[in-house]
């Protein structure tokens, strides 16, 4: 299988936030997103992390299929959305459980 042209790793990846992790999207200290406000979701086990394929990615970063709890707009305003690939960055654990 292949993600944005590369391929994805067969197995879940040892360091990563495991499928059913409770998790916290927070907003980039940079810039106005991913998403303008913070809001909680799951990681979802329905796709394998994968590395950010950008060159402002960090050294190993993943990509996680996060679903939502409340959809959210991103900081476009576009959506809102149930879920979407969230880079590991900003996420953080679920502090509410």
């Amino acid at each position: 299988m292949t993600q944005h042209g590369a391929p994805v790793p067969a197995e879940w990846p040892k360091d990563a936030w495991p499928p059913g992790a409770r998790v916290r999207v927070i907003k980039s200290p940079d810039w106005d997103g991913p998403y303008p406000v913070e809001f909680y979701g799951t990681i979802a086990g329905t796709q394998v992390p994968f590395p950010v394929r950008n060159d402002r990615g960090r050294d190993g970063e993943l990509v996680y299929l996060v679903r939502f709890d409340e959809p959210q707009r991103d900081s476009h305003g576009l959506g809102p959305y149930r879920g979407g690939e969230v880079w590991g960055r900003y996420l953080v654990a679920d502090d509410t459980a």
